[in-house]
């Protein structure tokens, strides 16, 4: 009786293996699946990259944000990208477009707006590859050329 018990745990211990490497190799094909289907975007609308690594921040926050023709960044719940990071005012910045350029603004934020490691002091037009620093958040601005 022991022998059959034995191999029958043996057996049942192999296929618990097997399941749990079945189970982190889907999860690592789902998560580079997301993150190939988030970087091939089917249109070319501009939008922000985060550039921080999500798990050091202590707030939720998207990957990628599309942008429209006027785009509020703050933490009230009434703009178009909410982050609720508590050094981004309620109404921080604004991102809008004028004939085809996109151009960044602070709008009476209370630690600044940050383009490329420099203070915005004014409306200030925005290339591909800007860096855009809100409280403790970076984006990277991607506008594809067409």
């Amino acid at each position: 009786m022991f022998p059959i018990l034995s191999w029958i745990i043996r057996y049942l211990f192999i296929a618990l293996i097997y399941y749990f490497i079945y189970n982190i190799i889907r999860l690592i094909y789902l998560d580079i699946s997301r993150i190939n289907g988030k970087q091939k975007k089917k249109y070319n609308t501009p939008y922000l990259k985060l550039i921080n690594r999500k798990e050091t921040l202590d707030f939720e926050i998207e990957e990628f944000y599309d942008l429209k023709d006027a785009t509020t960044i703050g933490r009230k719940k009434g703009n178009d990208i909410q982050i609720m990071d508590r050094f981004i005012s309620s109404n921080h910045a604004k991102i809008t477009m004028d004939e085809g350029e996109y151009f960044l603004e602070d709008i009476g934020s209370v630690n600044g707006t940050y383009l490329n490691t420099k203070k915005l002091q004014d409306v200030i037009k925005l290339k591909s590859g800007d860096r855009i620093g809100l409280g403790q958040v970076e984006f990277l601005f991607v506008k594809e050329v067409e």
